[in-house]
């Protein structure tokens, strides 16, 4: 994962951080909706309308941030790595680093044995509830 991310060179799920919205205009589910959606596809190159994505779960990271999950609709494994290819193909191509340099799909927390590296602490609790879903 890129260095500047929240969490680096750690596993992580593809997300961001919401600042408060101006004077006036609401931080509602409609509206983290919308940010998910659009970290989502800046993160995997994987657009998704907002309306189309589930509000999940909320966590609460060791640092006292929450985090709000979004689950998305099921997409064809084949196209979410061809879709990653391209955004990173384009991201080196326009000299920029790409936030989430390496996609892998995991469906537990016994996957996370299989990646090199740390991964954020939400990561195994979040699989592990997804896995019971």
């Amino acid at each position: 994962m890129a260095s500047w991310t929240t969490f680096p060179g750690r596993w992580q799920l593809p997300g961001g951080t919401v600042e408060p919205p101006p004077d006036g205009e609401p931080l509602d589910m409609t509206a983290l909706g919308r940010h998910a959606a659009r970290e989502l596809a800046e993160e995997t190159g994987v657009d998704t309308p907002a309306d189309a994505l589930t509000p999940w779960q909320v966590i609460q990271q060791p640092n006292g941030s929450v985090g709000i999950l979004f689950q998305a609709p099921p997409h064809p494994a084949d196209r979410l790595f061809a879709r990653h290819a391209s955004l990173t193909e384009t991201e080196h191509a326009l000299g920029r680093t790409p936030e989430l340099d390496r996609l892998v799909l995991v469906r537990s927390p016994d996957d996370l044995t299989d990646l090199t590296g740390p991964h954020v602490s939400c990561l195994a609790p979040v699989l592990r509830r997804h896995a019971e879903s």
